[in-house]
């Protein structure tokens, strides 16, 4: 890689905690001097001693606004890391422009923002995923006569469009699939819906979830690291639905082999299929996968010499929250030039490396949430800065407000404690010993105590 210039400025489009570690990770880079987040939060400078800047007031679609700051502010790397404003096309605008930009344009984010392209997309380049039906909101006695129909058995009903980690409704059977069918298609996101098989191994086994990054650059690509998340707000995946409870890093079930075949059947057809589809992908591609034990063995603890086949869940355009805080801290490579390579083509020249530690990432959240939360607004937070000082724990704001160097809950997911060891046992003990010196005025702080649990028993068995 040709040799890059120092001094250099960097927006990050986010304002969660996936904002707060790609801006210090930013940081860390000798080629970064200054860093803008736009909206950004108030903890984006507590891990971070480099100046900077953030612009509350300007939302992540603001194309025009964030186009005349990096025009401004001579912006020399831009890593749209939000759904919307890939949607919304920011990228393309910042192509148009000449600004070297981390993320894919609107026609190839689709593969995000549009679930039913992105199934119809897998089924065109013969990717593995589960059946599925599509409709529009106008269509839902056409989705009850087809649930009439099929054999009666567990299906999701899914969203379309972005809907926040809250787009996808279980049912056990084909009656309950008729009642999410009518609650989706009351939702904005859900005006076009997907009826799809929830996928069971032959063991009935309900698989295990797992999401792997990589970084393409329109034609080549490079594995960034993989994850486990917890979506389900309460332990033992009970509860709604959420963003992302927490997660772990690196998943034991997604061993050496599993990968190749993952890489091999998935990944590299996806990029082939967008790039022969006039939609070269350029960005973080993030595949959410499921691993099914299509065995007649009981799926184990461990699952090497069991036969687990990969199906796609979805893809997303860009870093996965949490999984960014779990897998960045670990990433030695500079993300700087990780990001240049990707914006200009050439990232056969990048040479991937990590820490090789573990980590377990848990989300502190508002009680309430993914719910109604307003109660919690303006309590207090207590205890973040006696938690950073535990030795391998890094702490990373979300929802918080800063006021008079006192923290305040702003929003349903507050904040994420990462804590890193030599394994999932020893990362897991640090997360949750600086989570126990947190909490809330009033009793109002929400977290799993179960994150990382799956690598704990294979460990332990």
């Amino acid at each position: 890689m040709k040799e890059i210039e120092r001094g250099n400025t960097v927006l990050v489009v986010d304002g969660g905690g996936r904002g707060v570690v790609l801006v210090h990770k930013y940081s860390q880079s000798e080629h970064v001097d200054n860093i803008i987040a736009v909206p950004g939060n108030d903890l984006m400078q507590i891990n971070t001693k480099k100046p900077v800047v953030i612009y509350p007031q300007i939302k992540t679609t603001d194309v025009s606004e964030i186009l005349q700051i990096c025009k401004e502010k001579k912006v020399a790397l831009v890593d749209v890391a939000q759904d919307n404003a890939i949607r919304a096309g920011l990228v393309n605008v910042l192509n148009e422009n000449g600004i070297f930009v981390i993320g894919p344009t609107k026609e190839a984010g689709q593969i995000e923002w549009d679930k039913a392209w992105a199934r119809r997309f897998g089924r065109l380049f013969d990717l593995t995923q589960p059946d599925f039906y599509i409709y529009s909101a106008e269509q839902i006695e056409a989705a009850m006569i087809l649930l009439d129909k099929l054999q009666d058995r567990p299906w999701f009903v899914k969203a379309a469009y972005l809907a926040e980690g809250k787009g996808a409704k279980p049912a056990k059977n084909n009656q309950e699939a008729k009642v999410k069918v009518v609650e989706m298609a009351k939702t904005e996101p859900g005006k076009v819906f997907l009826i799809e098989e929830w996928l069971k191994g032959a063991d009935g086994s309900s698989g295990e979830e797992f999401s792997l990054f990589v970084a393409c650059d329109g034609e080549h690509y490079r594995v960034l690291g993989s994850a486990q998340d917890h979506k389900k707000v309460d332990d033992f995946d009970e509860g709604e639905n959420t963003g992302g409870m927490g997660c772990s890093s690196p998943p034991l079930v997604l061993t050496p082999e599993i990968l190749q075949e993952v890489k091999k059947k998935i990944i590299e057809k996806t990029i082939s299929g967008l790039r022969q589809s006039r939609r070269p992908y350029k960005g973080i591609l993030y595949l959410g996968g499921i691993l099914i034990n299509k065995g007649n063995k009981p799926y184990p603890t461990y699952p090497r010499d069991y036969d687990l086949k990969a199906f796609v869940v979805e893809f997303n355009a860009r870093w996965g929250d949490p999984e960014a805080q779990v897998i960045l801290p670990g990433l030695k490579t500079d993300l700087f030039e990780l990001g240049m390579a990707v914006a200009q083509g050439n990232i056969e020249n990048v040479n991937i490396k990590h820490d090789g530690k573990s980590r377990v990432v848990v989300a502190g959240t508002s009680r309430g949430y993914p719910g109604d939360y307003s109660n919690v607004r303006g309590k207090r937070i207590y205890g973040l800065d006696e938690a950073r000082k535990i030795d391998g724990v890094q702490i990373y704001g979300a929802g918080i407000k800063v006021i008079e160097d006192k923290y305040f809950a702003w929003g349903g997911r507050l904040f994420y404690i990462v804590g890193e060891g030599k394994n999932v046992i020893e990362a897991r003990q640090k997360a949750y010993e600086a989570m126990s010196l947190v909490y809330i005025e009033g009793n109002n702080l929400h977290y799993r105590t179960d994150i990382g649990w799956r690598d704990v028993e294979r460990l332990r068995s």
